[in-house]
């Protein structure tokens, strides 16, 4: 670029933890930093060298001589246009509390008192088991997802890794675990006697605390 650009000119698109300019978390990837703003940038740019232009009232970005963005200036904070962002993390955004839980209920009664049950407390941190869970979908289809769905709510553990877990192992079918006579479900081995015959991780009791494994797992 001209030496016209100042000395705003060639900062480099955030690249997450340890990239150039002490880069900050990766969900600020799409972002160059300009002054104390962070401005984003179409993500097909991740990693590359860019040169700025910014006046007091116009941030302009380019890629090898082409303009690519442009930003109404802001003294301080964050500027995003969300069609910079990957499709993959539009499709995050666009898969809110709501929209799960009305895909839910397509599939069935077992699969939305699943998400019903992941989203009623801290929904925004469960969200991506919640969408993990609905996007065995595509893999397993309805009547399965529901079906195991309905067994590990049987089994007392209704989150994203049991779910998966039921349909890797083939167990969603299997019949209903014998009841003792207080009506309770007598499970001696715990949950993870419904993976027994395969190679999945034992699961045993997850509790509350795992669900960052789940988030985690889910977004895979």
């Amino acid at each position: 670029m001209a030496s016209g650009l100042g000395s705003q000119s060639s900062p480099r698109l955030y690249r997450g933890p340890g990239g150039d300019r002490g880069a900050p978390t990766g969900k600020f990837r799409e972002h160059i930093k300009v002054g104390r703003t962070l401005y984003s940038v179409p993500w097909k740019l991740i990693g590359r060298r860019v040169d700025v232009r910014s006046t007091a009232t116009m941030v302009q970005i380019f890629h090898e001589g082409e303009l690519v963005k442009t930003h109404a200036a802001l003294e301080q904070g964050k500027r995003t246009d969300k069609n910079d962002y990957p499709p993959e993390k539009i499709a995050f955004q666009m898969r809110t509390p709501i929209w799960c839980r009305g895909q839910a209920s397509q599939v069935g009664d077992a699969c939305r008192d699943v998400i019903e049950q992941l989203l009623e407390v801290n929904a925004l941190y469960r969200l991506r088991a919640a969408q993990g869970v609905l996007g065995l979908r595509k893999e397993h289809g309805d009547t399965r997802l529901e079906a195991a769905c309905r067994k590990a709510i049987a089994v007392g553990d209704p989150t994203y890794r049991t779910v998966k877990g039921i349909l890797i192992a083939g167990t969603e079918t299997d019949p209903e675990p014998e009841t003792s006579d207080a009506g309770a479900a007598a499970f001696l081995h715990g949950p993870e006697g419904l993976f027994a015959a395969t190679t999945v991780p034992t699961l045993g009791d997850i509790h509350d605390d795992q669900d960052r494994g789940d988030a985690e797992e889910a977004t895979r």
